[in-house]
């Protein structure tokens, strides 16, 4: 898995939006029984934390130790260091596996063997995550700008799951329908700014050239988007069973 996001996982726990609870109250009701979950490419444990609520216990693993040291902590919550291709679980052990906006880093046929062996049988998978937020027409017109010819060249390929609503990517599981989700949450400007540069084209960009993407944009953003605007952000979602 590639390690696109530790030198800022401060900001990425402060900017990045929240699932809705109505994604986990739907995977809690699928899985069979709610003994142990397991997040992988956790990150600052969002996710994990979200589970918590429903599994007796919850392990999440990440490659980085600096998001790691950002993670909700509860006290069912087990936090490892280890890649989600090679993990240190037995067999046949969870009910639950999830992947919040990180299965498309993955070596993913080697995270799906593994994903297979770790969970029990008949246990549930979920790959998750979120692709270019809507808000306003005329800032939405700036971002498309912003992602697509400036910072577009430095997405890594497998951006190109995102941009493809998950819809392309392997996934060798029985797949249970699921309902659609959406993220709408009100931001300020400030977490807007906050949020793009969390992107990891614009860290590439930075390293680069060596200054911010978001300066090109930002008064044009700060003309379209008001003090407190709307984003909604359409959940990218796979489920399936381990059969």
């Amino acid at each position: 898995m590639k390690d696109l996001f530790s030198s800022h996982s401060k900001d990425y726990s402060r900017f990045r939006p929240t699932y809705p609870a109505e994604l986990f109250n739907f995977l809690g009701k699928v899985c069979q029984s709610r003994d142990r979950g397991l997040d992988c490419g956790t990150g600052n444990g969002q996710v994990a934390g979200e589970l918590a609520n429903f599994f007796q216990e919850v392990y999440a693993t990440d490659l980085s130790i600096n998001q790691l040291s950002q993670a909700v902590q509860k006290p069912n919550i087990h936090y490892t260091k280890q890649p989600a291709e090679n993990m240190m679980f037995p067999n046949d052990h969870f009910d639950l596996v999830t992947v919040g906006q990180a299965v498309h880093w993955f070596d993913l046929e080697k995270f799906y063997t593994e994903a297979k062996r770790v969970l029990k049988k008949d246990a549930v998978i979920a790959i998750f995550g979120y692709s270019l937020f809507r808000s306003n027409p005329e800032t939405d017109k700036i971002i498309r700008h912003f992602y697509d010819n400036i910072i577009g060249p430095f997405w890594q390929p497998e951006r190109r799951y995102l941009e493809e609503k998950y819809q392309t990517i392997p996934f060798p599981f029985e797949e249970i329908q699921t309902p659609d989700f959406e993220m709408k949450q009100q931001w300020s400007f400030e977490r807007l700014l906050g949020y793009l540069n969390t992107w990891s084209a614009v860290k590439a960009y930075e390293k680069e050239k060596d200054e911010s993407p978001v300066e090109l944009v930002k008064k044009e953003l700060g003309k379209s988007f008001g003090e407190v605007e709307e984003v909604n952000f359409p959940v990218l979602l796979r489920v399936g069973k381990n059969s």
